[in-house]
């Protein structure tokens, strides 16, 4: 395997793409830590502590208007009791806007500062302040930017109530409105996003001080032949069809050479990943790619626009593909090692022992799955209870589809896998606390800094520090999104123009998958 920090020296440099490769978990990592365990930033981020604070806050809803005291807000949050004061706004006072008020994001100062001004300079952060200022019209601009920029560094950490202190008036006027139509725009996944690419791209460049052979250039299409060929399986105790396409070279010249296994992720199909296929096929690897027919593209299509799956996404993504994907790669396995011995056109091409699980997004899931990280949704009901349009990713939504599984655990892991590849990986709380700590062999997870699906921090950052070992490998693109790694060819061109899921067309991901 190539080390991809000599891939790096090979390409230009171009912005806002800067790979880089470390193992970050004794040098880097640590910093972030505080960050991943305080999960989504609330609205608390938003402003600061000034010397004079807010004591009440004046809600405007059209010519409605009422008066709220913080203190009384605090004494909630603090006991659970409703003063007196409050006592018209009982209904709305529930035990889970209590546990929102005390909310709290513990931020390393030092980190934080540079986070904070990061996004303030980016184009999301103009277009922040832009909208907090129509929430709060009594505050300037260069209030709320003085504001956010003194939030960062409380070292108790930043919530709601802090933020309501924060103001520098005695009194607050909000526009309710425009409150809400805030909250429901604003991704702070996103806002960490931009924030993160500058610290990454800044802080954890690695040194070109590595012994790596000069001889290595991996770009450059291999001497086979590629012949592909297509399949479709049954598993017939599951009632499963699998179709997968395999790519296999017309000479067997890599001694014991493995098998690679592409899954691709939610949505997607069998194709997602062609261009990779091909490549290693024609430097006599051979490949399968296959298609998991209950959360592919297909499966998508067919399933009907239903509002109820905001509340429930095992309607779109069904909770069963979190069992079934695994077993999928485990049942073509199996096959694929019978077909080793029969097959002229496979004997002797890979040794079936040997499997490299290439996955992305939540086929990034199914291959830590397959190397022994055990299923857990023990942790997965509380975090789907208390999930908030503030912060939301795709990937948090999405992972609670599994709530729905009638097991809350189950090893889905097999021996043979060998080597994992983790394209933007939605992990999550899938793997319970233990998260990735099962899985033994060497792992590389790559992560896309403008990922808006499955966000660097949660996604792949966390995870990563949960891996055992020392031949793991965290790849991350400055600038890089959800679908950077697929084939142009079959990436929908209409998903680059979705707001809050930025992506990148074909011609501007080129780079990227060179160095894939």
């Amino acid at each position: 395997m190539f080390h991809p920090a000599r891939m790096a020296s090979r390409l230009p440099r171009f912005a806002p793409c800067v790979p880089f490769v470390s193992g970050l978990k004794a040098i880097y990592l640590h910093r972030w830590r505080s960050v991943i365990a305080g999960g989504a930033v609330t609205l608390g981020v938003l402003f600061g502590m000034p010397v004079e604070a807010a004591e009440r806050i004046n809600i405007q809803v059209g010519p409605i208007r009422q008066t709220l005291h913080i203190s009384d807000l605090e004494e909630f949050a603090k006991t659970g009791q409703i003063p007196a004061r409050l006592g018209l706004n009982q209904a709305l006072l529930t035990p889970e806007h209590q546990a929102r008020l005390n909310n709290r994001v513990a931020l390393d100062p030092v980190m934080a500062d540079r986070m904070v001004a990061d996004i303030l300079a980016s184009p999301n952060g103009e277009l922040l302040l832009d909208s907090l200022a129509r929430v709060a019209p009594d505050l300037t601009v260069d209030q709320i930017r003085g504001a956010i920029r003194l939030a960062a560094k409380q070292t108790h950490g930043l919530n709601m109530l802090g933020v309501l202190r924060a103001v520098p008036q005695d009194t607050l006027d909000v526009d309710l409105t425009a409150a809400l139509a805030l909250v429901s725009q604003l991704n702070l996944s996103r806002l960490e996003g931009d924030a993160l690419s500058t610290v990454l791209e800044q802080e954890l460049l690695v040194s070109d001080d590595i012994d790596l052979p000069d001889d290595i250039e991996p770009t450059v299409v291999g001497p086979m032949e590629v012949n592909q060929r297509s399949f479709k399986f049954v598993d017939t105790e599951r009632n499963r069809l699998i179709p997968l396409d395999v790519y296999v070279p017309d000479q067997a010249i890599v001694e014991d050479a493995p098998l690679v296994v592409l899954s691709h992720g939610f949505a997607a199909d069998r194709r997602f990943l062609t261009y990779v296929g091909k490549h290693l096929a024609s430097h006599g690897v051979t490949v399968v790619a296959l298609e998991h027919v209950g959360s592919n593209v297909e499966a998508l299509n067919n399933t009907p626009i239903d509002p109820a799956a905001l509340e429930e996404p095992s309607r779109i993504l069904p909770a069963s593909e979190f069992l079934d994907r695994p077993r999928d790669v485990t049942y073509v396995l199996d096959r694929m090692a019978w077909m080793e011995q029969v097959s002229p056109t496979l004997g002797g091409k890979f040794d079936p022992e040997r499997v490299v699980l290439i996955g992305h997004s939540l086929g990034g899931y199914t291959g830590f799955a397959l190397a022994g990280a055990q299923l857990d949704l023990s942790a997965l009901p509380p975090f789907c209870d208390s999930l908030t349009p503030v912060g939301l990713s795709p990937a948090d939504w999405l992972q609670c589809a599994a709530v729905d599984l009638p097991e809350v655990a189950a090893d889905l892991s097999d021996d043979r896998i060998v080597q994992v590849i983790a394209m933007n990986p939605l992990v999550g709380r899938l793997f319970g606390r233990r998260g990735l700590k099962d899985v033994a062999v060497p792992s590389i997870i790559l992560t896309g800094t403008k990922d808006g699906v499955t966000p660097t921090l949660a996604q792949q950052l966390g995870p990563f520090n949960q891996l055992s070992g020392l031949d793991n490998h965290l790849i991350a693109v400055i600038g890089g999104t959800h679908l950077s790694v697929g084939d142009p060819d079959n990436v929908n061109e209409s998903l680059t123009q979705i707001p809050f899921m930025p992506e990148l067309s074909g011609e501007q991901t080129t780079r990227r998958r060179q160095y894939l």
